[in-house]
């Protein structure tokens, strides 16, 4: 993120109303959480966002753009907002925080793994009991950026997302 607090006019009352917008899909988690936030700047009564798109083609992206200019036309002071998607750098699951991670997991999506093994095998546990007994179901999930497995603990199937992309 190119911001800081100190060089923006109500970084904290924008960062307040961006935690309200959440994923359309994902309701636990905002575009915060998911770090699709990459640059915001505020001149005068105007503020100017880019967002990183979790994946290319994303449906969802002009609800997340009318839902962010919602919110930031509640502060006071604010007349426009300019939303722009950005892919570079390209969005990668790394960039989701600890709140996010959490919020993924409530909704019952396991978060990104924190590393890859050496052959590029990657290992999840399971939302829902913490389980390590998962398998792979399908690699191809609801969207680009999940994937779906089964918890042979619990017998829950469940969606996670994608390791990090080094592309």
């Amino acid at each position: 993120m190119t911001y800081t607090e100190m060089n923006i006019v109500g970084f904290e009352q924008i960062m307040e109303q961006l935690e309200t917008v959440k994923d359309p899909e994902i309701d636990t988690v905002s575009i915060i959480d998911l770090g699709m936030v990459e640059r915001l700047d505020r001149a005068g009564a105007t503020i100017d966002i880019d967002i990183l798109p979790t994946f290319l083609g994303c449906p969802a992206l002009p609800i997340i753009q009318k839902n962010i200019k919602q919110a930031l036309l509640r502060i006071t002071g604010v007349e426009s907002v300019n939303v722009t998607f950005v892919h570079s750098p390209p969005w990668t699951s790394d960039r989701i925080n600890e709140k996010g991670q959490q919020g993924l997991k409530a909704f019952g999506i396991a978060p990104p793994p924190e590393f890859l093994e050496a052959d590029g095998s990657w290992h999840i546990d399971c939302p829902y009991c913490s389980s390590t007994y998962v398998t792979l179901d399908n690699l191809f999930g609801p969207t680009a950026c999940r994937s779906i497995l089964y918890c042979k603990s619990c017998k829950n199937p469940f969606e996670a997302m994608k390791p990090v992309s080094t592309l």
